[in-house]
């Protein structure tokens, strides 16, 4: 097999993560994850959601996270490398993140969303995804006026829950558009886990055919049925060195239920078992990575070490093996 020799892993734990967990997680507690994932190695961070907070009161405190990273000693010498982003889908909260940024402790980046399948993008957006192309291209050049990067994610390629299956040359179509009207980057979005290892080969086989720019393109896959980490060896086998994940693989749709209140969420359709939805584990794929001999440049050690924090701050037993079982010893003596 030929896998790439180094990869960039971005951890979104504290956005994507926490947005789905039915409990209010501290704002010192985000800060001191965000901190320590820093300190870990990471440089690329997703912090919060600047959307409107009455259906996602997990990012009530958006503002005042980024203030609160933005001032820490702890972490200042390494905030010029880094790149904080926030999810930003429509234009109200994208100027809530410019003005952000002209105040002086806004994201490095934002992102915005399309989805392959037009009655989940309505739902995500409240945009036909005509009007939201037109939107976000405006949208893009007042980002990059401000002084930030953009991120252009394209979600349900492999799958959609609510229309079924989806087209993936309509994906890699999508992801050459979101560069033709100026992104910086592309994230492609295993929106519910419905990944499945050959066709994460097919796919980003054919985007390196037909768009490359490898070092743009990011990995995002759910493993709501176990399949995570098959899918990204897939992504690996394809060439593949950019990718996100979350700590004990929380994540999924902001929670429709947030410290005893039913809120908006995004629908029913995703909570199954609320337990049972989420990202590929940070924990797991930085030890899976280490053991492969692929670079990451992460403190791996750290990183379990964070990992084992993070299920206190959430309260209950992750899906993260590497925190129950360790690294894999090199000797009889440690590691």
């Amino acid at each position: 097999m030929n896998y790439p020799k180094k990869v960039t892993i971005g951890d979104i734990t504290v956005r994507d993560g926490y947005q789905h967990e039915e409990k209010f997680i501290p704002t010192e507690a985000k800060v001191w994850m965000i901190e320590n994932l820093l300190l870990a190695g990471f440089k690329n961070l997703e912090v919060t959601n600047f959307g409107n907070p009455k259906g996602m009161p997990q990012f009530l405190d958006a503002d005042e996270v980024f203030k609160k990273v933005r001032n820490s000693k702890r972490i200042s010498h390494l905030l010029p490398e880094a790149c904080l982003t926030a999810v930003t889908i429509r234009e109200k909260s994208v100027e809530r993140a410019i003005q952000a940024k002209l105040d002086g402790y806004g994201p490095d980046r934002i992102l915005l969303m399309v989805s392959t399948s037009e009655s989940h993008h309505r739902k995500n957006s409240g945009l036909s995804l005509k009007e939201y192309w037109k939107m976000a291209e405006e949208e893009i050049k007042k980002a990059h006026n401000a002084g930030m990067k953009v991120n252009g994610t394209v979600s349900t390629i492999w799958g959609c829950p609510i229309e079924g299956p989806t087209d993936l040359d309509k994906a890699v179509e999508y992801t050459q558009r979101w560069f033709d009207i100026g992104a910086d980057d592309v994230e492609h979005a295993d929106h519910d886990g419905s990944a499945s290892p050959d066709r994460v080969y097919r796919y980003y086989s054919m985007l390196q055919e037909k768009v490359g720019m490898t070092d743009k393109q990011i990995v995002h896959f759910h493993t709501t049925r176990g399949w995570g980490l098959a899918n990204v060896l897939a992504a690996l086998q394809a060439g593949m060195t950019h990718y996100e994940s979350t700590m004990g693989g929380i994540g999924g749709q902001p929670a429709n239920f947030v410290d005893g209140v039913p809120v908006a969420g995004t629908g029913s359709y995703y909570y199954k078992d609320p337990n049972l939805v989420g990202l590929v584990s940070t924990e797991d794929l930085v030890v899976m990575l280490d053991e492969m001999g692929i670079e990451t440049n992460l403190d791996v050690d750290k990183v379990l070490e964070i990992g084992e924090m993070n299920e206190r701050i959430v309260g209950r037993r992750l899906r993260s093996e590497a925190i129950k079982n360790g690294r894999i010893p090199k000797s009889l003596t440690g590691r």
